[in-house]
Parts: structure tokens; C-alpha cells; sequence
């Protein structure tokens, strides 16, 4: 009975409660707010919070790459180049699926396996934003979607200038197209609220945009002559994937294991394997299995079911009714995550703090000894690459996007002006990732992947460095003048 009452007399959480918990959120120094968790065990959230802030910032991720990218650099220029090189292209591992089998060296892993799996992350972050995100509303995506188009054509043209009587190095227009998302936001990060969030969200939208076009450019020009007997089985795998999908399948483990099955057919089609991310990530369910109206209500019922169960006297592994709503609880909870979030949750730290610095450790490897660096660094695919990114990316951005505002077709965001938006456009010329990605597909000659990479290289360093400067003393001269006129 004392339990009983206690239940009763439970006090509901009123709207201002609600609100003040929400603001109350778990940080590093205070992982407990609320203190649900035991004395002994705060050390350890504390460290797990650190680690957990640590491997969801888009800066530290960037940091870790730019890490990795360097040391492939001084390996690259130094005696044990040759190992280390022969060490991932030509350490094999042995891959079945079924009675199917095949060998594929380290590097190949990397390049085909590991970044099919940062391309379905990338495909969730693209599918979120057509969903839910900045590119539902077309007239709030306008802006970033024109300024991509603009950022893509554009040093299209500047490549093409340089490269355009070559048949060998014609084929890497592709290359200065892409922006990297992750060291694009990464330094825009360091800038905090010195930059107004309407530039975070419009080089954001605008990084989803560009890698839309990038993955299609993989796809469709970047892809061997695709052998129809795979891509028709493909084509039946992604329909089985698309019908779990439609029939309500919400756990991830079967996407998973089709998704493998769906990786292979690509890989063996001739077209890039990477594309396999993409499309799993469109058809895992973003809704959630749970009804949520009705979990409001039994969750609260078991909550003071549980409360009625419980027993301060009792050791809580011998409360066996106890633990058994506890268990009913938890296990639902789960479920009202949507699939891609949860999925996304967990591949996040993966692919930032695992497969992207293993990309750049792997294929940043640019070797300067013994060659003529002057005769490299002034070759058409170095200066169409260059030029492609620091030039051509800012240029084609702020010319589509000053059209679109002029054309009304889309406005600035909310306290953006135009020196916001040029900063942001020069961050659009750090390429990296997905520039080393194509850049590795588009030549057959490994002196213009590695003149590409030098570009890219340089080009990224060069960027990131002036529009990180660039938006930094727009944002000292906001805050003088604020502080000269604060009645404006």
C-alpha cells in the first residue's frame, strides 16, 4: 500500500518544469545534472562525455584528418615511402560473400569498402536535408543549391582552360568540383558566434548540394562500362531493400547484411562500389516504429509501475518485477529512434575519427623527392586543379547566389551580407576528401593523380587559411562597430 500511495501522490511535471529540464542538458563537467547515476560511476561519465564531445565536433574531426594527411605527406618524402606503400597496396585480404570470393588489397579496402560507408553517411546527411532539412522548403534551398550548381560549373571551365588539349588529363574536370563538408564546416566552426548561423546553415545546405552533384558525377562519368549482369542484380537487390523498407522493417541488421549483398553487385557492375552507401541510406527507414502518442501514455503508466515495484530494502538484481518493467521500458525506448538516426549516431565517430583519416593517411601521399617541384607545381592538371578550387569555387558561388538574390528567386539569411557570403564561398574551395576520391578515379597516370593531390593539397591549405581570415576580420570589424555605435 505505501507504495500505492506514493504513486498517487506523484506530482506531474508541469510545462515551466519541462522547459527548465530540457535547458538542463548533461555537459563534460556536469554529466549528471539531474543525478541519476551513482556517486562511484561519475568519473567515468565524465570521461565517456569528454570522449563523446570529443568524437561528435566537426573541428577536432578535421583537426584529425589534416593530422593524417601530413604524416602521409612526410612518409611520402621520406626512405620509408616504399614499405609503407607497399604495405597497403599490396597486403591482400581475402573477401567472401557466400560461395562467392575475392582478394582485395588494403588500399582498395579503404578507397571501396570503408568510403561506401562514409557515402552512407553522406547519403543519410543528404536525405535528412531533403526530408526535414534546409532543401524541403525550394525556396530556402535556392540560394545553396544555385550557389553549388555555380561552384561546380565554374571551375569545370577553369580546369578545362588548362587541360582542354590534353586527352590525358581532359578527364579530372571533375576534381576541383567538390567540397569538403567536414573541413569546410570544421573551420567555420572555429569561428563560433562570431559568424551568424544563417552562413553555417547555407554552406552546410550548400556542402549536401555539392556532394549530391559529386556522387552523381562518380556515378555517371567516373564508373567503368558497366557490366549489365551485376547492375541488373543490383537493380533486384536495392527492389528487396525498397520492400523492407515499404513492409516496416525497422531493425538496421538486415539493411546491413542486404546492403553488403547490394555492395558487391555495385563493385562487381563496374560502377563505383562508394554508390552502394548511397542508396542504402535512402532506404532506411527515417520514421520510427514507435506510436508515439500511445508510448507517452505506457511509458508513464510503467514508470509508476516500476516505482510501485520497487524497493529501497531489496537489492535491485532480486526485484524481479522490478527489473522486468524496467527491461519492457528500455527495450521500447530504443525503438523510438528512427533507424537512420540511430544509424547515423554510431557511424559518425567512425568515419571522422576512422575511415577519413585512414583516406588521407592512405592516399595523401604525395612524394616531392627526386623531381623537378617547379615543373610539377606550374603542370595544366597542378593550375586547372588550383585555380579550379581557390578561384573557380568562390567565383561560381557568389555568382549564382548574387543572380538568385538578384532575380528574386531566394534572399540572404537572416544577418548574412555579402562579405558572410564571400567567406563562405572561399571555404567552398577546400576539396580534399571527395577531390583525392575522384582525383584517384579520373587518371590512369599515377604522376597526374599525385600532381592532383598536390593541387588539392594546396589548394584546401590555401582556402581554408584566407576564408577562415576573411571571415574572422569581418566578424572584428562587426564587433567594433557594435561597440562605436551599440544604439544600432
Amino acid at each position: 500500500m505505501a507504495h500505492t500511495e506514493k504513486t498517487q501522490q506523484e506530482p506531474k511535471i508541469s510545462e515551466e518544469s519541462a522547459d527548465k529540464l530540457e535547458l538542463v542538458q548533461p555537459t563534460a563537467e556536469n554529466p549528471d545534472p539531474h543525478g541519476i547515476y551513482i556517486d562511484e560511476v561519475q568519473g567515468r561519465n565524465r570521461r565517456m562525455r569528454k570522449l563523446i564531445s570529443f568524437t561528435h565536433s566537426s573541428t577536432r574531426a578535421a583537426g584529425v584528418m589534416l593530422l593524417a594527411a601530413i604524416a602521409a605527406l612526410i612518409v611520402a618524402n621520406t626512405a620509408t615511402y616504399e614499405p609503407f606503400y607497399n604495405f597497403w597496396h599490396h597486403t591482400e585480404v581475402i573477401l567472401a560473400v557466400g560461395p562467392l570470393w575475392g582478394e582485395i588489397s588494403l588500399a582498395h579496402m579503404i578507397n571501396d569498402m570503408f568510403m561506401a560507408v562514409f557515402f552512407l553517411l553522406v547519403g543519410i546527411e543528404i536525405k535528412y536535408e531533403m526530408t526535414v532539412g534546409e532543401l524541403t522548403n525550394i525556396r530556402q534551398a535556392a540560394l545553396p543549391i544555385m550557389g553549388a550548381i555555380g561552384g561546380v560549373a565554374v571551375p569545370i571551365v577553369i580546369y578545362l582552360l588548362f587541360n582542354a588539349a590534353n586527352p590525358q588529363t581532359i578527364g579530372g574536370w571533375g576534381v576541383p568540383t567538390a567540397t569538403d563538408i567536414a573541413f569546410a564546416l570544421g573551420i567555420l566552426a572555429l569561428l563560433g558566434s562570431r559568424v551568424p548561423s544563417g552562413i553555417r546553415v547555407f554552406l552546410s545546405t550548400l556542402a549536401v548540394a555539392d556532394d549530391i552533384i559529386a556522387i552523381l558525377v562518380i556515378a555517371i562519368f567516373y564508373g567503368e562500362s558497366p557490366n549489365l549482369g551485376w547492375l541488373a542484380a543490383a537493380a533486384v537487390v536495392f527492389i528487396v531493400l525498397v520492400v523492407m523498407n515499404r513492409k516496416h522493417v525497422y531493425s538496421l541488421v538486415p539493411y546491413m547484411l542486404v546492403g553488403c549483398v547490394l555492395w558487391f553487385c555495385v563493385y562487381m557492375s563496374g560502377v563505383h562500389a562508394t554508390i552502394s552507401g548511397v542508396l542504402l541510406a535512402f532506404v532506411i527507414p527515417s520514421g520510427s516504429r514507435i506510436n508515439m502518442q500511445t508510448f507517452l501514455e505506457w511509458s508513464g503508466d510503467r514508470v509508476q509501475l516500476a516505482n510501485k515495484f520497487h524497493d529501497e530494502q531489496t537489492p535491485i538484481v532480486a526485484q524481479k518485477k522490478y527489473l522486468t518493467t524496467v527491461n519492457s521500458l528500455s527495450n521500447v525506448s530504443r525503438e523510438v529512434l528512427p533507424p537512420v538516426t540511430r544509424l547515423e549516431h554510431k557511424l559518425y565517430p567512425w568515419v571522422y575519427f576512422a575511415i577519413l583519416p585512414l583516406f588521407a593517411l592512405t592516399n595523401a601521399d604525395v612524394s616531392l623527392v627526386g623531381g623537378d617541384i617547379f615543373a610539377m607545381l606550374t603542370s595544366n592538371v597542378v593550375m586547372g586543379v588550383f585555380f579550379g578550387l581557390v578561384v573557380g569555387k568562390p567565383l561560381g558561388i557568389m555568382l549564382m547566389s548574387f543572380l538568385c538574390v538578384k532575380l528574386h528567386i531566394a534572399k540572404l539569411p537572416e544577418g548574412v551580407n555579402w562579405m558572410h557570403m564571400l567567406g563562405a564561398s572561399i571555404l567552398g574551395g577546400v576539396g580534399f576528401t571527395m577531390a583525392i576520391f575522384v582525383a584517384n578515379l579520373a587518371y590512369t597516370s599515377s604522376v597526374f593523380v599525385s600532381e592532383a593531390k598536390l593541387a588539392i593539397l594546396l589548394a584546401s591549405l590555401f582556402a581554408g587559411v584566407v576564408g577562415f581570415l576573411f571571415l574572422f576580420m569581418q566578424a572584428s570589424k562587426a564587433e567594433k562597430h557594435s561597440r562605436k555605435h551599440p544604439e544600432q
